[in-house]
């Protein structure tokens, strides 16, 4: 008896030993699957990949389904089915998988059977997923806060469907036209060991093919330390296949050939070929490692193909005993197995604390044009982000689950990240077919946010489903329904920031008299002002309205929300309640801004700055593309034809004053396609300009790229400052690269930058500052001594022939596009530092996230609205911040979670008074709610405490480590937490009511 309970003791330990090996075996991913590279040999890291662009020259549905094969033959549905089954029949294949919005749309579509082979792969490290957003991001034309979005949204699915073995562990950007150091800072917080990228200025890449610097170590957040550092390599050969090693059925080059009987076998010379353009690779690298990327756009159609052809290359490379005195392992491999092998070697590296931009391809192409094609899709992304930030703080705020139109709405912002769509570099229907997509999300998030603004607002049931509240996507052009249609109506004011809120709140309307009542019934001043005749006529613009109602919402607070019943008031009365003035000029606590002799407004700040506003504009050159001094200016390019700007014709110059008790309005009419109105509010400390530019005329068959100057008497020594992604900001020089001796032969193009948010120059002998902030990604430079200047629209006539085979003409109503914006300038003291530095960085946090207006039309009284709704959020939704922190995300996660981050918005170097650590307290920020957390790194898909970064030497004699924040929380009752300058910190949180202290 005894014996035989043993032996069935030992058969259930070998049962569970096996079971252990099998699930070690079948979840054996990460770095422990690569192949051991060899000391002693050039080692060859095979790398297949198919760059797949989530829409380009056709939309993304298009590019999935394989639809418009005349266009580009492309069919992502059939890459991957292809991969995976070539991946099945050869367990020593591997394959990289990038763009997770393509996956998903993918995996939703397979059975049982085809999602295990999936995850079997993956499982076994032998399909790696690499970068893992929902998109392959732009990096110029991009916001921080929407790139975070697309990686966590994009981390979320992947950890979701496919578990710990699917987490991505190394960047991979290698298309994108130019790199930012925010990316590189990203990258690290979201606890990426390197990155992997391509696209960078030709000059510096010879330097650097040269100096052997392809590889370094990116100090991409200077405020974070070693935590901000990024290892970063730059690929060698774009992101294709060697010169004649292309197997995919795309390709023209010969297949391996190993029939010796055959009178076309090739394989000693292709061996060969393909060997000594590997010891010229290795020549540009410190190691004896190497990279060769076998992909390119929408490769691997015909997996086997390709596979077959690399397996043979494969062997017989490996069967060359020795060439020219060295011998070679070749293997397939992934990105992050490479960058393994490298670390292994423990090398010291250099170091780079810069970006790459611009980027140019060559000395007459500086892929700066796309800074800001496509201006009103630019608008829209900007937008969308807004509003999908409102929508999900509501939806938490409101306790809502994480529902199916929120997560549709974070896969179109994650698609309107990728490299091809808000960088304007797609054809046209593409990007129409993006603005549907986006515009699809955002009624969505519409019903959303309504929903859960109403069970804010409600006091009973009863009336909850009757309570409305549309939202605007046309208040850009003073256009919206439901208040110029509607003698009552009720506008809610949203606060999605972080500190109490006092705001302008401006509506179209057709009359000339409303009355304004806040939550208290108190009436409110108001002013209305007309809408210029030029914005009246916009194409497409179909509203009534005449003019805007403008009344100031005084203290909103932070992601709370105020209610303002608004009331048509009935008068015989003929009295205007906005007055036009003869004189030419606005003024107000000291500002003076007026209209020149030169057409030109003139502004005179209370710190001595003085500055005038211009339009001009840039004639494109056209060229046959053929050879670099024929290159045109296009969606990518920018290319002027002439050394300097034409200035803006003054063919219509027209000029109206008004003046009220909350704003006073100078309303210029330059010409026929250009006007603008520039606003002093009261009590803001800032001057608007928002300009109208369109139809940009080309009767005479010449196009033309518009720019606004702002030229100040401040004197900056050709040095100016531009944001990264709409975060830090990195010192420009003019005519100079920080890395490399640069020639330039075009100088306006070659010194433009990517603007996210603001641009900024300084004289430093007066103390001076002068800041434009902007409210959409555009192209940006300071060409002469105290000047700023932004390009705002572009109507082109001729491709620059990097793909898109289409002039950047874009149309809408049948006729060229009209675009409205703004920009606001801030003026002021560098002995006033820390307020001027606060200030900006206020105002910039309320460009991109503004207040977000609810209409409510109504038959109600004021009496009856308010018996049965809140017009106030309570005083505390969340406590007081300290002004250098905000909440950059609250959401709803998975489980009744909350996904919430908190940031710190200052550099290290910004302010003495605001660049400090700061403690937020939990117990203050959440009133009467315990909250506990998990802290996750950056993307919400690791514990942070389980984050381990490879670690990396500098030349600079840094100390590696892993770089963990401190103060670590892992699901527990949290307290308080310290913000250090420009850290993200980002928690996985589940509250409950507050437990009363026992008396």
């Amino acid at each position: 008896m005894k014996l035989k309970f043993t032996l069935l003791l030992v058969i259930k330990l070998c049962w569970a030993i096996n079971l252990y090996k099998d699930e070690e075996l079948q979840f054996r991913c990460g770095y422990e699957t690569c192949t051991k590279s060899d000391t002693d040999k050039l080692n060859i890291h095979f790398v297949s990949h198919s760059h797949d662009d989530v829409g380009w020259l056709k939309t993304v549905d298009q590019y999935y389904f394989g639809g418009r094969m005349n266009i580009q033959v492309a069919g992502v549905q059939y890459i991957i089915d292809s991969v995976v089954d070539s991946l099945l029949k050869d367990s020593n294949r591997r394959f990289i998988q990038v763009e997770t919005a393509f996956l998903w749309k993918w995996w939703q579509r397979q059975d049982d059977e085809r999602k295990q082979a999936m995850r079997n792969l993956i499982n076994e490290g032998r399909l790696e997923i690499i970068g893992g957003g929902w998109s392959m991001n732009d990096e110029a034309a991009t916001h921080y806060q929407s790139l975070i979005d697309q990686y966590t949204w994009g981390f979320r699915r992947l950890n979701d469907t496919f578990g710990e073995c699917a987490r991505p562990k190394i960047g991979w950007q290698i298309d994108p036209f130019g790199h930012s150091r925010e990316q590189a800072s990203i990258f690290a917080q979201l606890g990426f060991d390197g990155m992997l990228l391509n696209r960078i200025d030709y000059q510096d890449k010879e330097q650097r093919l040269q100096n052997k610097t392809m590889e370094f170590i990116w100090e991409a957040n200077p405020s974070l330390g070693q935590r901000g550092n990024l290892f970063t390599t730059v690929l060698y050969n774009h992101y294709s296949a060697p010169p004649g090693f292309c197997f995919d059925i795309l390709c023209r080059d010969e297949p391996m050939i190993d029939d010796t009987e055959s009178p076309d076998f090739n394989i000693d010379k292709k061996v060969k070929a393909f060997l000594e353009f590997a010891d010229k690779q290795a020549i540009a690298y410190q190691t004896n490692n190497i990279i060769i990327t076998m992909g390119g756009d929408f490769n691997y159609l015909n997996a086997e193909m390709y596979f077959t052809n690399l397996d043979k290359l494969i062997r017989y490379c490996n069967g060359i005993n020795k060439l020219n005195g060295k011998q070679y392992k070749a293997f397939y491999s992934t990105p992050s197995c490479y960058l393994k092998a490298v670390n292994e070697q423990n090398l010291t590296w250099p170091t780079k604390n810069d970006d790459f931009f611009p980027y140019a391809s060559d000395f007459h192409s500086f892929w700066t044009g796309y800074f800001t094609s496509r201006p009103a899709l630019k608008f829209f992304e900007r937008m969308g982000n807004n509003f999908l930030q409102v929508v999900k703080q509501l939806s938490s705020l409101s306790k809502t689950v994480d529902s199916y139109e929120l997560q549709l709405f974070r896969e179109a912002m994650g698609v309107m990240q990728h490299h091809d769509a808000v960088s304007g570099t797609e054809k046209q229907h593409v990007a129409e077919d993006y603005a549907r997509l986006l515009h699809h999300s955002v009624k969505n998030g519409e019903r959303l946010a309504s929903d859960a603004l109403r069970k804010l607002m409600s006091k009973n049931n009863t009336n909850n489903n009757k309570l409305v509240l549309h939202s605007c996507l046309l208040f850009n052009i003073s256009s919206c329904e439901y208040t110029s249609a509607n003698s009552k109506f009720v506008v809610t004011v949203y606060n999605p920031t972080s500190q109490p809120l006092n705001t302008y709140v401006r509506v179209p309307v057709q009359q000339l008299q409303y009355s304004v009542k806040d939550f208290n019934g108190k009436i409110l001043l108001n002013q209305i002002l007309p809408i210029p005749e030029q914005v009246q006529k916009i194409p497409g613009r179909l509203s009534p309205a005449t003019h805007e109602l403008v009344f100031q919402a005084h203290n909103i607070s932070a992601l709370g929300y105020q209610s303002f019943y608004v009331s048509m008031k009935f008068s015989r009365s003929s009295e205007v309640e906005f007055n036009q003035y003869n004189e030419q000029f606005i003024n107000r606590q000291q500002y003076k801004i007026f209209v020149n002799q030169h057409g030109r407004v003139s502004v005179e700040t209370p710190t001595d700055i003085k500055y005038e506003q211009s339009f001009q504009y840039y004639e494109g050159i056209e060229g046959n593309n053929r050879v670099p001094i024929n290159r045109s200016s296009g969606a990518y390019i920018f290319r002027p034809r002439h050394d300097h700007a034409k200035a803006m014709p003054f063919t219509g110059n027209s000029v109206s004053v008004f003046k009220g008790p909350l704003v006073q309005e100078i309303h210029q009419v330059i010409n026929k396609w250009t006007s603008q109105v520039v606003r002093l509010y009261n009590d803001e400390e800032h001057v608007e300009f928002e300009w109208l530019v369109g139809p940009i005329p080309i009767e005479d068959k010449i196009g033309k790229e518009v720019t606004i100057k702002y030229s100040s008497n401040l004197k900056n020594n050709d040095e100016f400052y531009t944001d990264s992604n709409g975060r830090g900001m990195l010192k420009r020089k003019l005519n100079y690269r920080s890395t490399w001796k640069l020639k330039l032969n075009e100088t306006i193009s070659g010194n433009y930058y990517p603007i996210n948010s603001k641009i900024s120059i300084m004289d430093q002998q007066k103390n001076r500052r002068l800041s434009v902030l902007n409210d959409r990604a555009q192209g940006g430079t300071s060409l002469k001594e105290g000047d700023i200047e932004l390009m705002i629209h572009r109507r082109l006539l001729h491709d620059d022939a990097f793909g898109v085979d289409e002039a950047l003409n874009e149309t809408a109503y049948g006729q060229g596009l009209v675009v409205r914006g703004r920009h606001i300038l801030i003026a002021g003291s560098l002995l006033n530092y820390n307020e001027l530095i606060l200030l900006e960085k206020e105002e910039t946090i309320r460009l991109s996230l503004r207040p977000w207006l609810f209409i409510s039309p109504t038959t109600y009284s004021f009496e009856q609205w308010k018996q049965h709704y809140n017009m106030k959020s309570r005083d505390s939704v969340i406590g007081k911040l300290p002004k250098n922190i905000r909440i950059l995300s609250l959401e709803p996660w998975k489980d009744q979670h909350i996904l919430l981050r908190l940031e710190h918005i200052f550099e290290a170097t910004d302010s003495s008074k605001y660049s400090v650590p700061t403690t937020v307290d939990f117990n203050l920020l959440f009133p009467d709610i315990d909250v506990f957390a998990t802290e996750m790194t950056l993307g919400a898909n690791q514990q942070i405490d389980n984050n381990v970064r490879l670690e990396w030497n500098a030349q600079n004699n840094e100390i590696p480590n892993a770089g963990k924040q401190s103060d670590n929380t892992n699901m527990r009752f949290i307290r308080r937490v310290i913000m250090k300058p420009m850290e993200i910190r980002t928690f996985v949180i589940r509250m409950s009511p507050r437990m009363k202290a026992r008396s």
